[in-house]
């Protein structure tokens, strides 16, 4: 283990990194909360001095290993969601530290999950930056980082790979460092689109903003009490369906549309099952609660949006979907383990693997019945390397002992088997809201400190998909003789 390197990159990191205060500052500064603008800047310059010594140092050794991208990438999503948590514990917007841990947690990993009841009461500068941590942990702290920190392609794509969700993470242009500034231009441009869209429909500006960035982290956290369903309109919850579902899809997509790669685009087999997925889960849902509103129109609306907002992982509500028939509920939590696309803002297990899952399933039984057969796994016409398809293996025996663990921890909190279950789903898939007493009318704040603390170690292993976090604690890894 490089320990020089790994140590010098998270401290240059938590430097650059505290610029991002600067943004709420600005935002408390124009509403006039001064209190807030000062608890911002104090949080600014303290991280930055507490930072810049190391970071200033290069170290000899600039070899960077798997392990060492790894081991970097855990250790800032552990340090960014607890120095978010200071503006919520300092300005006094969430009294208890935990609650603004699991809050900053939650808005990093853009889960969404949320002890407040009563958002409308905080500053607009702290709503802001509930929000902007969502778009920030949305295509993730390292990316944005590696945008802007001079570095070589090696390191940043051994970097982007610990962070970005998914099987496959490789570079869409040249250089790893090119490949980040071009993700986030482009999802910086999406944001903005669907902001503008926002207020086309009649919605305040701050809302649409923080909304948008909610929407584009595939987040869930709202500037209002009611969330999406105070604002009682079609058109603006059509926009968000549509901004949930378009950042559910792979990125890399995106870039094959603007070089006019439309063949590589629309031929991609998780996008089509993406797609297939969702359209069935809408029909099914909309059939099914029809009794309950009586109305097409209304149907569609809602299927459409908790589809879409629960697939994609962010975790928006427009309804009780506690109060929708049984089957529907079964629906969505299937969704819940789905999840998005691989390379996108979503979380879940992703279309990928369960694509991969499925057809390494279907391989082993036609070997079974036909031994000698040979049949190759295939993605997109390609076949697949042994090395990933036994990592997706591996990702789910490890995903599902993580479920299991935590239910059994959280089930000391003696609530419900649907509540204690659903609430470590929704927070290992990074969702937001789950059934019972953490449905979308409700929120955490009534689970004890030691279950928040295992539901945001739950929703950090579910963004960074457990392999960095396990590797950070592993004592071999830290061994000189490695």
């Amino acid at each position: 283990m490089n320990k020089t390197i790994v140590f010098h990159y998270v401290s240059r990191a938590t430097l650059y990194g505290s610029a991002l205060f600067l943004l709420p500052a600005l935002v408390s500064l124009y509403y006039g909360e001064k209190d807030i603008v000062l608890t911002f800047l104090i949080v600014a310059a303290a991280v930055a001095m507490i930072s810049t010594p190391l970071a200033i140092i290069k170290p000899k050794n600039k070899k960077m290993y798997n392990r060492e991208a790894l081991v970097i990438a855990a250790f800032l999503w552990v340090i960014f969601p607890l120095l978010g948590a200071l503006p919520f514990y300092i300005s006094g917007a969430i009294p208890s530290f935990v609650d603004s841990v699991f809050e900053s947690v939650s808005g990093f990993t853009t889960t969404g999950s949320s002890i407040l009841s009563q958002v409308e009461n905080l500053p607009r500068g702290i709503l802001f930056w509930r929000s902007f941590t969502h778009w920030v942990g949305g295509m993730g702290v390292l990316v944005l980082l590696i945008a802007i920190l001079p570095s070589s392609s090696s390191h940043a794509m051994a970097l982007m790979r610990a962070e970005c969700a998914g099987p496959q993470v490789g570079k869409i242009v040249p250089k790893g460092r090119n490949s980040a500034a071009v993700l986030y231009i482009m999802y910086a441009a999406l944001t903005l689109v669907l902001v503008i869209l926002l207020v086309a429909g009649g919605m305040p500006f701050f809302d649409s903003v923080c909304n948008a960035m909610g929407t584009a982290g595939t987040g869930g956290f709202s500037v209002r009490n009611g969330g999406i369903a105070d604002y009682d309109s079609t058109y603006l919850e059509a926009v968000l369906t549509g901004g949930m579902i378009a950042f559910g899809v792979n990125f890399s997509l995106y870039y094959f549309i603007l070089v006019r790669r439309f063949k590589d685009a629309f031929k991609n087999s998780e996008l089509r099952a993406y797609i297939a997925i969702l359209l069935i889960a809408m029909i099914a849902v909309g059939i099914n609660i029809y009794p309950v509103y009586g109305s097409v129109l209304k149907c569609i609306r809602y299927s459409a949006f908790q589809v879409a907002s629960i697939m994609t992982s962010t975790g928006f509500a427009t309804a009780d979907f506690c109060t929708w028939p049984m089957l529907s509920q079964m629906i969505l939590v299937i969704l819940m383990f789905i999840g998005a696309c691989g390379g996108s803002t979503g979380g879940g297990f992703k279309v990928q693997r369960v694509l991969i899952t499925y057809k390494s399933a279907s391989r082993y039984l036609k070997k079974t019945v036909h031994p000698n057969s040979v049949k190759l796994i295939k993605s997109d016409d390609k076949a697949m390397d042994t090395d990933t398809v036994h990592g997706v293996l591996n990702y789910l025996v490890i995903y599902i002992g993580i479920l299991l663990v935590s239910m059994l921890l959280i089930a000391a909190n003696n609530g419900d088997f649907t509540t204690a279950s659903t609430s470590v789903i929704t927070c290992m898939n990074n969702i937001g809201p789950g059934l019972g007493n953490v449905g979308p009318m409700s929120n955490f704040g009534f689970y004890s400190d030691f279950s928040k603390c295992v539901l945001s170690v739950d929703m950090l292993l579910g963004r960074l998909e457990c392999l960095p976090l396990v590797i950070l604690i592993s004592p071999s890894v830290w061994r000189k003789k490695f």
